[in-house]
């Protein structure tokens, strides 16, 4: 999200119409949730981990090369799609790794990282790809 203006700027589209990338990410989540978690729910909780972890990553990378708005959209769909299920998953394998009676914790701990990461991540990684763009724009670089 704060990264928004210069995806536009990047994209060649208007900051609101960018802003669709946020909604299509949301919409890849409420897509991906419940036919991921149908599809996943005899497979091994780990290896489903894991492979939701790898869906995640690769929508993410193909958002860091998407050549245009479209590809983005497309990109940013597919990176939300594992996300909810992920989190489910995560919080059942959280209860099955300790006693019955830290269970909530467990699961709790698995959300506060979420928390964390909304919390630090998202501004530090904000503050990095401002420098990023900075440093790309410097006129050092353009020699």
């Amino acid at each position: 999200m704060g990264l928004l203006p210069d995806a536009a700027t990047g994209l060649n589209v208007s900051i609101p119409t960018a802003g669709h990338l946020i909604s299509i990410y949301a919409l890849g989540v409420v897509i991906g949730a419940p036919l991921l978690a149908v599809l996943g729910a005899r497979a091994s909780r780990r290896n489903f981990l894991m492979t939701l972890m790898g869906l995640f990553a690769a929508g993410n990378l193909f958002s860091s090369v998407a050549p245009d708005y479209y590809s983005m959209l497309l990109a940013r769909f597919l990176a939300g799609f594992p996300h909810g299920t992920f989190f489910g998953v995560a919080a059942l394998v959280a209860a099955g790794l300790v006693e019955r009676r830290k269970r909530a914790q467990a699961v709790s701990m698995v959300l506060f990282g979420l928390t964390i990461a909304n919390l630090l991540g998202v501004p530090a990684v904000t503050a990095i790809g401002q420098v990023f763009i900075m440093w790309k724009r410097s006129p050092l670089l353009a020699y």
